[in-house]
């Protein structure tokens, strides 16, 4: 291992925005979005689920869940009853091959009884991602489009993979 591996701060952030392709792209408000480590994603698309998924071992088992249109329709905001959603952010996120992110709730969710679940954002990876929104208050949530929701943090890795993400998601929403 050649470099030792950390979480980048704001500093290493705004460097790489500047790169070719930059680290992320279509923030709306990117001064506000960079935090001492890391960047707020924003809500820029939510839906509800319309059909069962399945997931096996293979992916040949693999069938993705279909999903409702829009909820926003024109409006900037909505009411979310208790339940889960799709949700996809604004930014589109190009990873290096020598970095990973890991995504977490803004704790104003929680506050209120809302979470996102993500998984990794693998070294490669490029693309306008989606999470999984759950409402878990049985008042349910009110969420207006930009929100501020999920803050990703990047992991510098001490040396680059051979090679980055190549799966189905890779591009996806662009």
């Amino acid at each position: 291992m050649t470099e030792k591996s950390f979480i980048l701060t704001r500093a290493n952030i705004e460097v790489l925005l500047n790169e070719t392709p930059p680290l992320i792209e279509d923030a709306p408000h990117f001064q506000e979005q960079i935090q001492p480590n890391g960047i707020d994603l924003t809500i820029r698309e939510v839906v509800s689920f319309s059909s069962a998924g399945s997931m096996g071992f293979s992916n040949k088992d693999r069938i993705l869940s279909s999903c409702s249109p829009s909820l926003f329709g024109n409006s900037s905001g909505i009411n979310l009853p208790a339940g889960c959603y799709q949700i996809t952010y604004n930014e589109i996120v190009h990873l290096p091959r020598n970095i990973i992110a890991l995504g977490l709730p803004r704790s104003s969710f929680l506050r209120c009884g809302v979470s996102i679940h993500t998984a990794a954002w693998d070294a490669g990876y490029s693309g306008r991602s989606q999470s999984l929104l759950t409402v878990y208050n049985p008042e349910g949530f009110h969420l207006y489009r930009n929100a501020r929701a999920l803050q990703l943090i990047f992991l510098h890795l001490g040396e680059g993979v051979d090679q980055g993400y190549n799966g189905i998601f890779q591009g996806e929403n662009i």
